[in-house]
């Protein structure tokens, strides 16, 4: 199981580049799950169903399942947010985790950077960013694919994955 990451700021077009990204690898016969990481206080849960209410009621998980899926959700009631190797380690195993955040941990990045945003390059700051998806010429000397080539940036982010394990043994050196 490999791991790269896609990180850079909002309104770059990470997940965009991720949705399209996702087919394309389907289609070469890799199975792909993605971790997420938000910012803020989300919920996958609709308020007022029986799941909803037992996280309410004080549920450390609710397990949710059905003939199509299942999802696992777990509170954290004040813990500490999980760093990234916990959350690997939760996954099932496949060819590919895109991880699209954590821009603090120090597993290999491409860089998803939109022009328009005004933001800077997060590149010249993060050594784990192993190459750069745009919609405009950048300068440097590390790979760079235009956001709307799919085959490219999926090419990019191959080569670029790393070993689950040597991702959270940086982690971990990182403590």
């Amino acid at each position: 199981m490999k791991v790269i990451g896609l990180a850079g700021w909002s309104g770059a077009g990470k997940t965009t580049l991720l949705t399209r990204l996702i087919p394309h690898f389907n289609a070469q016969g890799l199975r792909v799950s993605v971790i997420k990481h938000a910012h803020h206080q989300f919920d996958v849960d609709v308020p007022g169903k029986d799941s909803w209410r037992h996280r309410e009621a004080g549920a450390a998980e609710v397990l949710v399942a059905s003939s199509n899926r299942w999802a696992l959700m777990h509170e954290l009631r004040g813990a500490a947010e999980p760093r990234l190797p916990e959350l690997l380690s939760k996954l099932s195993a496949v060819d590919l985790v895109v991880v699209e955040g954590f821009k603090r941990e120090p597993h290999r990045k491409i860089e998803v950077h939109r022009a328009a945003n005004g933001k800077p390059l997060l590149f010249p700051d993060d050594p784990g960013i192993a190459g750069i998806a745009a919609d405009t010429a950048i300068d440097t000397k590390l790979p760079t694919v235009h956001l709307d080539d799919i085959a490219a940036a999926a090419s990019l982010m191959l080569r670029a994955a790393m070993p689950v394990e040597e991702a959270v043994a940086r982690s971990a050196a990182m403590r």
